[in-house]
């Protein structure tokens, strides 16, 4: 075993070691023995962003199995924040069993459902983008001198797709049509799988998956960030010469966010489906392929919700792409999101036009008001732009737009 002072940390309060990551390599192979640690190196954090609702560990290990096989695996462990406030905001709203739950419950449910009802040589066009989990713990822990529960403990943990050559996007430059594509192919078949779980089992997701952020505690917590975030873009708006009309606008929604975050999360039926929900470049993972393309990891559940399909769009386009490509390739981009979701559901036995009823235009009527909820998102999230001069371009581009198109009044009809 590496006799590196890292070996032993983790967290604060609760180190990795030889005898957990056996375990956690027991559950991997589905043995109960046989597994022998050579080597483990632990470094704090891994992300190529920043992630406020984990703190988050890369784990490499070297071990034998069954004792002539020598395996080395890179992993990642997402744990509970050590900060007090950000561990009671995750544990409250329940983040974090919300992404254990998307990988012991929703995601064993879309493969077999994907197993049973896509032929096999469709399989390959509709791959479920997410890493390998390994390991998940969630369970309450209880305080010995009072005997009441605290916030519950959980672990999650993930290959770590770095080691297989995916890579973080950088927020400032935004993502490169390629990149923004291979998110789409990503996400379409979460959505498209999803749906026919819904409709094709006549599963109710809602009832069989209790814990989706509800729209009730998805508005509360999107309307606190709006709350903090509204003042802050206000202040920088006031300082833009030029951008009085945006400013208006915003001004005049401002008393009514919760109500249009609300309505704007709730699924239009029969496209309710499986969303994100929080699907933008910091949460995503790409790699360059060779065929000159780009392939695409999704991470990052906790927000997993029941919704419309639109919305994940929309949040990807508003905050994660260039201008001059969201201008120029909008359309385009539309129109890949919309075929290859009709040519997914195809493959299982659904047309979304016919039987659904759902056209490109109707799409695009509700992606509309979907850039509106994304836009209030970004709102939520605003620090993140301000203050780096190519990403205060991107927003001001984006408000400019959105008045232009009629974005900001929409409220006015929603």
């Amino acid at each position: 075993m590496s006799d590196t002072e890292e070996d032993s940390l983790s967290s604060e309060s609760w180190p990795i070691n030889e005898d957990w990551l056996i375990e956690v390599l027991k559950k991997h192979h589905e043995v109960r023995s046989g597994i022998k640690i050579t080597d483990f190196k632990v470094k704090q954090g891994c992300h190529d962003g920043v992630n406020n609702l984990s703190d988050i560990l890369s784990v490499s290990v070297a071990y034998e199995f069954q004792d002539v096989i020598s395996k080395h695996l890179d992993i990642v462990i997402k744990l509970l924040p050590q900060d007090p406030f950000s561990r009671f905001f995750v544990t409250e709203a329940q983040f974090d069993l919300r992404e254990i739950k998307f990988y012991t419950s929703i995601l064993p449910d879309l493969l077999a459902f994907q197993e049973s009802d896509v032929a096999k040589e469709d399989s390959a066009t509709m791959l479920v983008s997410v890493p390998t989990c390994f390991y998940t713990q969630y369970a309450p822990a209880i305080s010995p001198s009072q005997g009441s529960p605290e916030p519950p403990e959980s672990i999650l943990v993930l290959e770590d797709m770095r080691s297989l050559g995916y890579k973080g996007a950088n927020f400032t430059s935004g993502l490169t049509v390629s990149q923004t594509e291979a998110a789409i192919r990503a996400i379409v078949a979460i959505h498209a799988l999803s749906l026919g779980l819904k409709l094709k089992k006549k599963v109710d997701v809602n009832e069989k998956y209790p814990f989706l952020f509800q729209t009730t505690r998805a508005t509360e917590s999107y309307q606190q960030l709006v709350e903090q975030g509204m003042p802050q873009l206000t202040k920088f708006l006031e300082g833009k010469p030029g951008y009085e009309n945006e400013l208006k606008a915003l001004n005049k929604i401002r008393t009514k966010t919760k109500e249009l975050i609300e309505t704007l999360l709730q699924p239009i039926e029969p496209m309710g489906l499986i969303t994100h929900t929080d699907f933008w470049c910091n949460n995503l993972l790409f790699r360059a392929e060779g065929d000159g393309t780009d392939s695409c990891i999704i991470l990052d559940w906790q927000m997993v919700t029941y919704s419309r399909p639109t919305n994940d769009l929309a949040l990807l386009l508003i905050s994660s792409i260039p201008s001059n490509i969201r201008r120029q390739h909008g359309a385009r981009l539309l129109d890949l999101y919309y075929n290859l979701l009709k040519a997914s559901c195809r493959k299982l036995d659904i047309d979304v036009e016919a039987d659904l009823g759902y056209s490109r235009n109707k799409m695009e009527l509700e992606y509309r008001q979907s850039e509106l909820l994304a836009l209030l998102l970004c709102i939520g999230s605003i620090d993140i732009a301000i203050g780096n001069p190519v990403a205060e371009q991107r927003l001001l581009d984006v408000l400019r737009d959105f008045n232009e198109e009629g974005i900001l009044t929409l409220d006015e009809c929603i």
